[in-house]
């Protein structure tokens, strides 16, 4: 009887391995960190015009509830989003807009925004497709109210210029690393608000040098 309970235990362990579930395999590769601040000039032409009416001239304008994130290969500018990628996968990401997509300028996705510095940053990681065909070298990214096409919300470049290749990890802006800052650059923001008196500043400036 001693001799069976080997045999009995290697059975019943063959029969443990046979039946257990089969659990999916996780690719646990790192993400492809990608990062960027876009300033005032960064807003395209449209979201400019559309601000401008709805601020300062009554005319009413209906937020797209959903913005699309993509990437670009070459610069940007307010009308164009550059050469966008293409093939391998690619594909803008979605972003339902709201308080759980984007920190208020407080830092926090709870409540309205009351800080004093004009920025904003993404509250939840925005990940592309992992890319199955080389991309390029990704410089810009954009924001966009469409899927394809659409209009140009916010064009900037990346921190650092990523090239994603074949088999790299999904490139993604973690929490924080997509900011948009709209008192930044003061030349910037003062420029399209006040541009008689930047121009002015601009002559003392060039006076001076």
């Amino acid at each position: 009887m001693k001799r069976l309970w080997p045999a009995l235990a290697g059975a019943l362990f063959a029969l443990t391995l046979y039946f257990a579930p089969v659990m999916p395999v996780t690719d646990y590769r790192p993400l492809t960190s990608i990062q960027s601040t876009a300033h005032a000039g960064a807003l395209g032409d449209y979201l400019e015009n559309k601000l401008v009416d709805h601020v300062f001239r009554a005319t009413a304008y209906t937020a797209p509830s959903t913005i699309y994130a993509g990437l670009s290969t070459s610069a940007c500018s307010d009308s164009s989003i550059g050469t966008e990628v293409s093939g391998g996968s690619y594909a803008r990401v979605a972003i339902t807009t709201g308080t759980t997509a984007f920190k208020g300028t407080h830092g926090s996705t709870s409540g309205a925004s009351s800080g004093t510095n004009g920025t904003i940053s993404n509250a939840a990681a925005v990940t592309f497709p992992a890319p199955t065909a080389n991309w390029g070298s990704v410089t810009h990214w954009f924001l966009a109210d469409a899927s394809s096409g659409g209009n140009v919300l916010i064009c900037a470049a990346l921190t650092v210029p990523k090239t994603i290749n074949n088999g790299d990890a999904a490139p993604s802006f973690a929490i924080d690393a997509m900011t948009i800052q709209i008192d930044s650059s003061a030349d910037g923001w003062l420029r399209w608000l006040d541009p008689l008196r930047m121009a002015a500043n601009d002559a003392q400036y060039a006076a001076v040098a």
